[in-house]
């Protein structure tokens, strides 16, 4: 069986964040890549083009255009379990039951590193038989396949990275429909001075008030 190791942790590193360090590792990155040739041709010259991009580019707009592809909205979070879970509660438990599958195969995070980024997870499924590792990457294709649409639909290069992960568990690389997401901006905007609640639901002062009139019970005095 083809061997997918490389691939997969030179993709985790094209997704992790472009720093000085990275971008100088990227001509190394793309020959591993090239070499190993568990990637269509076709998305090897996507993600070639995307290292180009990538070093050729002042180095604070690719950081700028980092933070705004995968910080700023769920749909292109590099989180998987948001995508699953969001902010609920379930989201703990599952890190905690994919951190203990990492730690049995003797993966063990740093503190500050989070089980479900994709970074993480494509790295370990790096240390893993080609076909364990394309097992469990197929379990997340779903997920996978939703960033991949997000990702393309605002034109990013980074679909390529996406795309190229599909094709390495077996699975066809297609867009599907994108929920709209309300903006960063607009979810944590502040409410205006004195402009009244900012609740859905909720009117302004000046506007017109729902009147509710509610029957005072007999022999309460007013």
């Amino acid at each position: 069986m083809t061997e997918i190791r490389y691939s997969l942790r030179a993709l985790a590193l094209l997704l992790g964040y472009p720093h000085d360090g990275l971008r100088a590792r990227l001509p190394a990155l793309i020959e591993a890549i090239d070499q190993e040739a568990a990637i269509p041709q076709a998305r090897r010259a996507e993600l070639r083009a995307l290292a180009s991009e990538l070093a050729r580019l002042d180095p604070m707009e690719v950081e700028s255009r980092y933070v705004e592809t995968f910080d700023r909205g769920r749909a292109t979070s590099l989180h998987l379990f948001e995508h699953v879970h969001g902010d609920s509660r379930a989201r703990g438990p599952a890190l905690v039951d994919l951190a203990q599958t990492y730690e049995k195969a003797e993966l063990f995070l740093s503190p500050d590193e989070l089980p479900d980024h994709l970074c993480v997870v494509l790295e370990f499924a790096s240390t893993q038989p080609p076909e364990l590792a394309r097992a469990f990457l197929g379990e997340m294709a779903h997920i996978l396949t939703a960033i991949f649409s997000a990702l393309r639909e605002r034109g990013s290069p980074y679909a390529a990275v996406l795309a190229a992960v599909l094709e390495l568990c077996g699975q066809q690389v297609q867009s599907v429909a994108i929920a709209t997401e309300e903006s960063l901006d607009a979810t944590w905007a502040e409410p205006e001075v004195f402009g009244g609640c900012s609740s859905a639901g909720q009117t302004r002062p000046n506007t017109p008030q729902p009147i509710h009139i509610v029957r005072k019970p007999q022999g309460v005095a007013a």
